[in-house]
């Protein structure tokens, strides 16, 4: 019976951190992904323009 309360307040978000709405990690992921490309686009848009 301890060891499911002690799990219970290992997993709880802390009370300040509560009240904020956390996004899904895959829309993370997918806006990470979007970044590093349209980084990567403005950093090499000279070499991509040579290529056509």
């Amino acid at each position: 019976m301890e060891e499911n309360n002690q799990k219970e307040q290992e997993n709880k978000t802390p009370h300040k951190m509560a009240r904020i709405a956390w996004p899904k990690a895959k829309y993370g992921v997918i806006i990470a992904i979007i970044i590093i490309v349209v980084v990567n686009l403005i950093y090499y848009k000279d070499a991509i323009k040579n290529l056509f």
